[in-house]
């Protein structure tokens, strides 16, 4: 892929472009702050990934569709459905071509039909399968020399517009309730399709809007009752899954006509108590359309066989926009697929437009784990455990789509309206959301010990482990500014982690790809905080510390990080301060940080790494006190600090010895930060390694420090000073700046190691934590160019919607869907000052 060169990316960022420019110069223009695509078209040289064995789905990735924790599906800007997330924690990626919209068109003597998708390719795993749905039209694709539509996102809003095909005017918007401060509609497992039909011609135009929909009841669901774990080549573990695509017993389709719905719900087995991937699908259109719109009629057909070549629906729907109509609900038997489908046809006069609603909603209530345990979805609270929600779910969407974008809009207008801020910057603040949706996410229902629910997203695909906490400090700053109540679950569930003890030994992956044999060591030691909250195959919330790369009980980020985000979210949520969340956190906080000075090898009142990579650069060795490590701890004793004499004055709770025993560590800390790394320019990566580079995150500290108020670590002259090394040394002499910051460079901006794997890398949450520091410090120039580099690079490369943990300078990414990315609302708040989203500062 060419890459832009710097002054160019200058440029883009005074034109505030925010992605392919192509669709905005001709034809429909996309909205504001969306990344936009000609639909269809192709990547040149997309961004692959590093290790063979990382998740690469290849780049048509469009934004995910669906509530938090309720699963989604994933329109691609080809048209496809091709993302379903609806096992929780899972991924499950691949197109099923009955699941599509299509459009006929009659004008006098002309017909023509299509479905508004690029034609699928065969099943390369089924040879014999032939060509899916050969009877069936498919939509041209664009190409560099013409477009036939726009895909634009602008997350929770999606836009396709249709052009040089129809006569029609045809565009579709799609959305789910994604609302901040929203605690029941942003959990909702619904997709609205609002279709807006016009005809700009001189005559009548005859339209029939078809949806059609395969009924996957029973899929998502692990078939591999072990699902054991093993180790992939970059040392890193993972488990099997194997969900149960294309099971059809049991399943059956029928109409559905109750208030405004009007559509097919699609069923299957129903055990007691109901199972993982059991329920219901609804599609629907509202019932009330052919009241306003004389002539216009609604048809369905409860089930047509997608294993076919598709004429038995394609065919009467080609001639005139019919559907067989049918009501037939039988059973499935095996290899017996079923599909349903239904029809809005209208006759439009000239110059006339109709708005056309069709929702997908889905009622999958149960998340099971591989060993017995299983939870309850967050709209279960709402809609009932049962599985037979999927029609009340459509429903609510039918009587409040209009109500639920007009929220949409006001809460996304504070960001649009901010002009200072470029495009690009804009954009992706909106759609780095999406990992909120797609990211493996789990939501419970709630219960008195968890009002709102225990809630939980993945590190990312490839390391599927839940809310990584040394990411999170990075990667919360979205939910706690949007979702605040949320952000203040997964931290109370930390606090519950944190004394709990798992002598489990494990093999320790890092020695793996080390060659040094098998290392192992105790999963969780009582006081340690844990690094994660575990993973989908176990007991996520209660069996913490799930990955085994590195010893995670060794780490000596995790409880300074732990404290920082508690005083954080105490201190800055848009709710207001909490103190018994601050109160229920302390006691935790206290353990952590007493844990954490046991590394205090030498009484400098500093932890020591210990040599092993111990921190968030896990591939990173680093020895003695650090840089990143000592600054944060430096931080998370004043925020500790700040804690104690908060409780103690507002709740009285006696803090006393705690602050003592606390600011005796600081005083001492502070007296040897310098004095053991600081260079004369900026802070070594450490006292005892001699490693001769720029650190980029050397003072993430300093910058959490600065956020929160508190005392800052290290003078505003040497803050300055370290930044502008970074500056030079890691952004502009690599790669001349187009691709963001690299981890850690000589000064020169040399590699100490041309093969080295983290300090080469430019991780993109970092980058947008790193921006987020030099906009603190008033530099907003380059924090903008840093910005726009990795988004430049993100929705550019074919890496939206799935943005990386890491890119390279040789095209190749690592860790799609990645968490820390979510740190771009960092930027957001430092460049605002916290302006509150509406909405965000509602209590549940």
């Amino acid at each position: 892929m060419a890459r832009p060169s710097l002054s160019a990316l200058k440029a883009l960022l005074r034109r505030s472009r925010s992605g392919p420019s192509r669709s905005s110069r001709q034809g429909w223009p996309p909205p504001a702050a969306s990344w936009s695509r000609p639909f269809g078209l192709g990547w040149e040289r997309p961004y692959t990934v590093r290790y063979a064995s990382n998740l690469d789905d290849g780049p048509n990735h469009g934004m995910p569709l669906g509530g938090f924790g309720a699963g989604c599906i994933g329109r691609a800007p080809d048209g496809s459905f091709n993302l379903w997330h609806l096992d929780g924690g899972e991924h499950w990626f691949g197109t099923l071509p009955d699941c599509q919209f299509a459009l006929f068109e009659g004008s006098g003597e002309q017909r023509r039909a299509h479905a508004l998708a690029v034609k699928p390719s065969a099943d390369a795993s089924r040879p014999d399968a032939g060509e899916p749905l050969s009877a069936w039209t498919w939509y041209p694709a664009s190409t560099p020399e013409r477009s036939t539509g726009t895909y634009a996102a602008r997350y929770p809003l999606s836009w396709n517009h249709y052009s040089g095909v129809f006569d029609a005017e045809v565009s579709c918007q799609a959305f789910s309730p994604i609302l901040p401060g929203d605690y029941r509609r942003s959990s909702y497992p619904l997709a609205v399709f609002v279709w807006t039909l016009r005809n700009p011609t001189r005559a009548p135009l005859d339209l029939s809007l078809l949806l059609s929909w395969r009924n996957t009841t029973g899929w998502f669901t692990n078939t591999d009752p072990s699902a054991s774990v093993h180790f992939r080549d970059d040392g890193s573990p993972e488990h099997n899954y194997v969900p149960a695509i294309g099971r059809t017993e049991g399943q059956r389709n029928r109409w559905i006509s109750d208030g405004p719905v009007c559509g097919v719900l699609l069923g299957g087995e129903h055990s007691a108590p109901l199972v993982e991937g059991q329920g219901q699908w609804c599609i629907a259109t509202d019932a009330t359309l052919a009241e306003r719109h004389p002539g216009l009629r609604i048809q369905r057909c409860s089930r047509w066989n997608p294993a076919s070549d598709g004429a038995e629906l394609w065919e009467p729907f080609a001639a005139d926009g019919s559907i067989p109509e049918s009501n037939n609900d039988r059973r499935s038997g095996a290899n017996d697929p079923a599909s349903a489908s239904l029809a809005v046809k209208c006759r439009l006069e000239p110059g006339e437009s109709i708005e056309i609603p069709l929702v997908i909603s889905w009622d999958l209530p149960v998340t099971a784990f591989a060993t017995g345990t299983r939870c309850l979805r967050r709209y279960t609270d709402f809609f009932g455990s049962e599985g037979t929600g999927a029609a009340a779910i459509a429903a609510e969407a039918l009587a409040g789509w209009r109500d639920w974008r007009t929220q949409i809009e006001a809460w996304q207008r504070p960001v649009l309206e901010r002009s200072d801020l470029p495009e690009p910057l804009r954009m992706a603040l909106f759609n780095e959301l999406y990992d909120l949706a797609s990211g493996g996410t789990l939501w419970t229902a709630t219960s008195g010990a968890d009002p709102v629910g225990r809630f939980g997203v993945l590190e990312c695909l490839d390391y599927a482990w839940y809310e990584s906490l040394d990411v999170r400090l990075y990667g919360s700053f979205a939910l706690l500014q949007l979702w605040p109540e949320l952000d203040k679950s997964v931290l109370r569930s930390f606090a519950r982690a944190i004394p709990a003890a798992d002598p489990t030994p494990r093999p320790i992956g890092w020695y793996f790809t080390q060659g040094k044999g098998r290392v192992e060591a105790a999963r969780k030691v009582a006081g340690a905080t844990p690094h994660d909250l575990g993973a989908p195959n176990e007991r996520p919330w209660d069996a913490s510390n799930y990955t085994a790369y590195q010893d995670c009980n060794l780490w000596k980020d995790l409880a300074s990080d732990f404290v920082l985000q508690v005083w954080r979210t105490f201190r800055l949520a848009p709710s207001g301060e909490d103190l018994r969340f601050l109160a229920d956190c302390w006691p935790a906080a206290v353990q952590a940080l007493r844990y954490l000075k046991t590394f205090d090898a030498n009484g400098d009142g500093l932890p020591d790494n210990g040599g092993a990579p111990d921190q968030t650069f896990d591939d990173w060795p680093l020895k003695g006190v650090s840089a990143y490590c000592g600054a944060l701890w430096i931080a998370a004793l004043e925020a500790a600090l700040a804690m104690g004499q908060r409780l103690q004055l507002d709740l009285g709770l006696d803090t006393s010895s705690e602050q003592r025993e606390f600011g005796g560590w600081l005083e001492q800390s502070r007296a040897n930060f310098d004095r053991l790394l600081w260079n004369g320019e900026y802070y070594a990566i450490d006292a005892e390694s001699g490693t001769p580079v720029v650190m980029a995150d050397q003072l993430c500290g300093d910058f959490y420090a600065r956020l929160l108020g508190l005392p800052p670590v290290v003078s505003e002259e040497r803050a300055r000073s370290a930044l502008g090394a970074i500056r030079e040394a890691c952004f502009e002499r690599f790669e001349g700046g187009q691709l963001g910051v690299a981890n850690g460079l000589r000064r020169d901006g040399t590699p100490l190691d041309p093969n080295g794997t983290h300090p080469l890398e430019v991780w993109t949450g970092i980058n947008f934590g790193l921006a987020a520091f030099y906009r603190l410090m008033g530099e907003s120039a380059t924090a903008f160019a840093i910005t726009g580099a990795v988004v430049e690079q993100v929705y550019g490369g074919g890496l939206q919607f799935r943005t990386p943990e890491a890119i390279t300078a040789v095209n190749t990414f690592r860790a799609c869907h990645y968490l820390r990315a979510m740190a771009i609302w960092a930027l957001w708040a430092t460049h605002t000052g916290w302006r509150v989203i509406p909405g965000a500062e509602r209590q549940p």
